[in-house]
């Protein structure tokens, strides 16, 4: 068991590394001289060899890179291009929680509905329920979500002007801006955990110490709950890690088009203003967010599977 968790927590350290230099080669390479964009434009070649070798834009590319790695690894992630007087800590310490709230309750959603779902498919197999169900799953999963934001919102101003009541669509700290960004964030996790649960769950049902259970005289929804769904839930632990990066991937869209303010939203701010120090630490924190949930999923599995940790 030991040694497969040090396995996993090197490999993903590997994958963290790569992540930086690949942020920092695209920042490096990237058009433009964040310079002038500081500056304005204005010419003025003596500030502008002054913050040159302040940023040390003077220096060669490896160096650059070696020093931006030290310094990341001291927990110094630099000054923003935008306003070089702040620290980029500073700028995206507020939009972790928020993203974080976001990213919790969505996953949440997801778990709850998702294994509902699946599990009532399962029993209703080959009904209309069935068909029904799947069916609405299966959409919820294939939809982009920068489509499922328009629906919502042309919904929800239907309520509006039917005079019924509606939810705000941007903002964030009260209640009703919750639902709408979890709804659309959780939805493809949703559809994807209520598939998998809905064939876990009808492989389950199959074997025999269920049949063994039936035969005891156990009512069907005792061995439902006490022995079908404890063992059809061991693969939703393995979906966690995937969970996770469809969550993160998905804050970047619905962040912006709901004017909610955390590391999505900014991270999308800086790829219009060019602030690359912003780009490169929120990007290398998603990425962690990722990293650091495929690590506990796949400890969480070997505590749960036996046969993980004899292998």
């Amino acid at each position: 068991m030991g040694r497969t968790i040090g396995q996993r927590a090197l490999s993903l350290i590997f994958v963290l590394f790569s992540v930086t230099f690949l942020t920092f080669a695209v920042s490096f390479n990237a058009p433009g001289d964040p310079i002038l964009n500081m500056m304005g434009g204005r010419q003025d070649p003596a500030r502008y060899a002054l913050l040159r070798t302040l940023y040390g834009f003077d220096q060669p590319w490896y160096i650059q890179y070696f020093r931006y790695l030290y310094n990341l690894l001291h927990g110094d992630l630099g000054y923003s291009y935008k306003y070089p007087e702040r620290p980029v800590w500073a700028l995206i310490a507020n939009g972790v929680p928020v993203s974080l709230e976001l990213g919790l309750l969505a996953l949440i959603v997801s778990i709850v509905f998702g294994v509902a779902a699946g599990v009532l498919a399962a029993l209703w197999q080959n009904t209309w329920r069935d068909t029904l169900l799947t069916g609405i799953m299966l959409v919820l999963y294939s939809v982009p979500s920068f489509v499922l934001i328009p629906i919502l919102w042309i919904g929800d101003l239907a309520l509006y002007r039917a005079g019924l009541p509606s939810l705000p669509v941007a903002g964030w700290g009260k209640w009703e801006h919750y639902v709408l960004p979890v709804i659309v964030l959780a939805a493809a996790n949703v559809g994807f955990i209520a598939r998998l649960i809905r064939s876990s769950m009808l492989e389950v049902l199959r074997k025999d110490f269920i049949r063994t259970a039936k035969a005891k005289g156990l009512t069907w929804s005792l061995v439902i709950r006490r022995h079908a769904l404890r063992n059809a839930l061991l693969p939703l632990i393995t979906l966690l890690g995937p969970a996770s990066a469809f969550l993160v991937t998905g804050a970047f869209v619905v962040e912006n088009l709901f004017a909610i303010p955390g590391v999505g939203y900014l991270a999308v701010q800086a790829i219009g203003q060019r602030d690359y120090p912003v780009i490169q630490a929120t990007t290398i924190l998603l990425a962690l967010a990722v990293v650091v949930m495929n690590l506990l999923t796949d400890l969480a599995y070997t505590l749960a599977d036996p046969r993980v940790r004899s292998g």
